[in-house]
């Protein structure tokens, strides 16, 4: 054999055998990718049809009872089509507890649907925004929060100056007939509007109580069967009326924000602000004057931010408490108790937080209104900051999570009779009042409500001082059992539109 034929030889062994090593690598891998792929298994669910995904099997009026019907049948952890959007539903208190608190980050982003896209610039919230834009605003906010009085001395006093305020409308109905939701929701608004803008409106305001109905109208058609199809099918926004006054209320929120804030301006103090709007009015000026760029301190962060917690802070609290009084009226036995027990420990002075240790069955008894009304039933949307691995599922970044606060709230697991109103579930055979993990109306993690000991204080105190003044009552001619406790099912759930008597008691 000559030198050359050797060296061919010698090239072609080598060849061939770098061949069969790239071969069995290919193979190697290959293999190794597909049990990758064995492994990652995606949450469970009803099959889709086309481009309709499973909306046959939802109903968009009242959305969380059917989840929590498919979570009987597929777990608790699921998928559902809305259209061709993929959805991720967290179903009962471990699941979600899980997810909201051992997986904070993974599950820590808010999904932003066209609904809120499309009527403001994106980022400008703290609702529904992400990133460091989402981390300042809601920093901000809970600082000034606490400086205004958010769990404080200061916040009990504004309140129960209110208060004063709510029983001279509620008494100059003299008994009558009337709908709760005008006076208590303007009460409640009045808290968060002394927090925000320094001071209180007149109920008799009319621009004020424009202001009020239009968040509680946002609310409400923010999550109606007509919004829940747009952001599925952005296109047909022009056809929808609701879709169409979502915007309108909008427009006319800036402009009132806008005219407020610049009377505001003509007597900003620096020294001494009177609310959270001067408080970022001043950090803008600060900015601006140390030619600090990026800063996030601007007018549309300021239009938003304020909308956002007047908003939040009228509809939950102000509808929590509409759903007490209903409640009381329908289990007149239960509102018995409580002011036997109010007359008991308080007589006839004004309700302080500091009752509440003392008033284990009226705790007891605004936990579970709480429980029961189950106001955020899907909560707010979520969205996956990352790929994630949860529950021997794995759940892509970016996918729509909803963590299903009434499947919390209403778990079989967790309470004795879910589904009735029961004062029983936190108290103990001693009549003590106790805490229940499954309780978690504020929901839980990075994304649970900011002003929730706020929220708190306001319903003991409206709520005691309420119920030691006036006995609840249907209408003449309504018996307990007819009143309605069906909800106005919105991004929150309402009570049905109705009208309660308030007797003044001696």
């Amino acid at each position: 054999m000559s030198l050359v034929e050797g060296l061919l030889l010698q090239a072609t062994s080598t060849s061939l055998l770098l061949g069969v090593v790239v071969l069995l690598m290919v193979v190697y891998f290959y293999s190794f990718d597909l049990s990758l792929k064995e492994d990652v298994k995606e949450p469970p669910g009803p099959k889709p049809l086309g481009f309709l995904g499973n909306l046959f099997q939802i109903d968009l009026k009242k959305p969380h009872e059917s989840l929590c019907k498919l979570a009987k049948k597929y777990g608790p952890v699921f998928t559902v089509c809305f259209g061709h959007k993929k959805v991720v539903v967290l179903a009962g208190y471990k699941t979600v507890k899980q997810a909201l608190i051992n997986y904070a980050e993974e599950f820590g982003d808010r999904e932003i649907p066209p609904t809120f896209q499309n009527i403001r610039e994106h980022g400008n919230s703290i609702l529904f925004s992400n990133g460091e834009n989402w981390k300042e605003m809601r920093r901000f906010a809970i600082s000034n929060l606490r400086d205004f009085g958010m769990g404080k001395r200061k916040s009990e006093e504004k309140i129960i100056e209110e208060i004063q305020y709510l029983k001279e409308v509620i008494e100059g109905f003299g008994g009558k007939p009337f709908d709760t939701a005008q006076p208590v929701n303007c009460a409640v608004s009045n808290i968060i509007s002394s927090i925000v803008y320094g001071s209180r409106f007149k109920y008799s305001d009319p621009e004020f109580k424009q202001m009020v109905d239009r968040a509680n109208e946002n609310v409400r058609i923010g999550g109606s069967a007509a919004l829940r199809i747009f952001s599925l099918f952005p296109w047909i926004g022009r056809f929808l009326s609701d879709r169409r006054k979502l915007v309108s209320n909008g427009e006319k929120n800036n402009k009132q924000i806008r005219e407020l804030v610049e009377a505001l301006k003509k007597t900003l103090n620096p020294d001494e602000p009177r609310g959270i709007v001067d408080s970022f009015l001043i950090r803008k000026q600060s900015d601006e004057q140390s030619g600090k760029k990026d800063s996030r301190f601007h007018e549309k962060n300021l239009f938003v931010t304020v909308a956002n917690l007047f908003v939040a802070g009228t509809d939950t609290t102000g509808t929590t408490l509409r759903w007490g009084l209903l409640l009381m009226a329908k289990y007149p036995h239960i509102q018995d108790r409580v002011q036997e027990e109010i007359q008991k420990v308080i007589g006839g002075r004004q309700p302080v937080t500091e009752d509440r240790k003392y008033l284990p069955y009226t705790d007891a008894v605004i936990h579970e209104i709480q429980r029961l009304a189950n106001i955020v039933p899907l909560g707010l949307p979520h969205e996956t900051s990352c790929d994630v691995h949860f529950n021997g599922y794995f759940i892509k970044k970016g996918t729509t999570v909803y963590a299903l606060l009434t499947s919390v709230l209403q778990d079989e697991d967790e309470w004795e009779s879910p589904h009735t109103f029961n004062p029983a579930h936190f108290l103990n055979e001693k009549g003590q009042f106790v805490k229940r993990d499954a309780f978690l109306p504020f929901s839980a993690g990075r994304r649970a409500c900011l002003g929730e000991s706020l929220a708190r204080m306001e319903l003991f105190l409206f709520f005691t001082s309420l119920l030691q003044d006036f006995h609840f009552t249907p209408p003449p001619g309504v018996t307990e059992e007819q009143l309605d406790l069906t909800p106005v099912v919105g991004i929150t759930l309402n009570p049905s539109k109705h009208e309660l008597c308030a007797i003044k008691m001696n």
